[in-house]
């Protein structure tokens, strides 16, 4: 990582070199563009720190504003750690599909094939697949308060009963992209959090990506802030670290984000994965659903992504399957929010423009705004 020490008001920008060819972006018109997305959004919802990665042109960019705590004034750094939220959800998925290429697991395989003892359990006959598609029949958002327990969540999943039948409806669930990962683990012979800190995250090239800050990182690591300006960090609770609980930097994301545009040099199981976690499984409106990642036809409207990435999408909504499932394609906007009490984050990118952006904010606030801004750049430097 090469250290530019270019500064302009709150901003900082390192220059990370990129996998792919193509033309060299001009890091001062595309600070420019970025400044003009990301300083008003700040301003309206008084964020105190974000940290923006941009790949163009085979060329990663990270610019900084603002200040990791109020509490310090700390300047947010291409070091800063944030909250990823149901971003997380995403390595979760890489993680499953990998199992899958390794021959671990299948993702049409049912739940009871790796969880014996939901044998003859409606939960034990959802596939794979749908845990990793919000379509299983209908589990709540959260994991029940009352459920304090392994044991708990067992008998919660043993009672369970589908509201409709799996691969109708979509019903965005925490418990079951985190119910998916406690299988891959056990499918994979080891520990979620050690599985993803000692094997995926470092064979993506991730050297800041964390479940479990270290000690010698908690310097780094912002301090969140809820709607309210209260301070909040992430409470960890049962399938929090499988669903939720991914800490990167704005460096990590975007390299991450070029390792899903097939920029990075990964090894051949592992980008399979990667690329087959793109496959579209329904369609719900304009958008389709793929492996916990959301895609629309390029170009997109801001309106579309707008729409499919507000509230309204964590309600239970009629889905069409796709037969078959539409494969991996570079004409696409593919995207997706997180969100914790006191950070918010998005992420999209465009294979056929190999455009990618990650927007990582030490506040929560509406999604719709992280959608346009993000849209705001992308079409911005697609029309260069």
């Amino acid at each position: 990582m090469r250290n530019l020490g270019i500064k302009i008001c709150s901003a900082a920008v390192i220059s990370v070199c990129g996998c792919g060819g193509g033309f060299a972006a001009d890091e001062a018109d595309v600070r420019a563009i970025a400044d003009a997305a990301i300083k008003p959004i700040m301003e309206k919802y008084a964020i105190p720190g974000v940290a923006v990665g941009i790949t163009v042109g085979g060329q990663d960019l990270v610019f900084t504003y603002g200040v990791e705590s109020k509490e310090t004034d700390r300047p947010v750094a291409p070091t800063t750690l944030f909250e990823l939220g149901s971003i997380s959800k995403t390595f979760t998925a890489t993680l499953a599909s990998y199992a899958e290429a390794t021959g671990d697991l299948s993702l049409s395989d049912p739940v009871a094939k790796h969880l014996p003892a939901m044998q003859g359990r409606p939960f034990g006959d959802i596939a794979l697949i749908d845990l990793a598609t919000h379509t299983a029949g209908g589990f709540p958002l959260q994991v029940p308060d009352e459920i304090k327990r392994e044991g708990e969540l067992m008998e919660f999943l043993a009672a369970w009963r589908p509201s409709y039948p799996a691969g109708t409806q979509r019903s965005y669930a925490n418990p079951s992209i985190g119910m998916l990962g406690s299988i891959t683990a056990k499918a994979m012979r080891g520990d979620f959090a050690d599985l993803m800190e000692s094997r995926l995250f470092p064979a993506l090239g991730l050297t800041s990506t964390y479940l479990t800050v270290p000690k010698s990182r908690q310097g780094d690591y912002a301090q969140g802030y809820k709607r309210s300006g209260e301070p909040a960090r992430l409470t960890p609770g049962l399938l929090s670290v499988e669903a939720y609980g991914v800490r990167s930097t704005a460096g990590d994301m975007i390299r991450f984000v070029g390792a899903n545009m097939g920029l990075a040099k990964l090894d051949g199981k592992l980008q399979q994965a990667i690329d087959k976690t793109h496959t579209g499984y329904f369609s719900v409106g304009a958008m389709t659903q793929d492996l916990i990642w959301e895609q629309y036809a390029y170009p997109a409207t801001l309106q579309s992504l707008v729409e499919g990435n507000s509230a309204a999408m964590l309600k239970t909504i009629p889905v069409a399957a796709l037969q078959p499932p539409m494969k991996p394609r570079g004409d696409v906007w593919i995207n997706k929010t997180g969100s914790t009490n006191g950070f918010g984050a998005y992420v999209a990118f465009i294979p056929s423009e190999r455009l990618g952006i990650v927007i990582l904010a030490n506040k929560n606030y509406p999604n719709e705004d992280r959608v346009a801004a993000a849209y705001r750049v992308l079409t911005a430097l697609a029309a260069d």
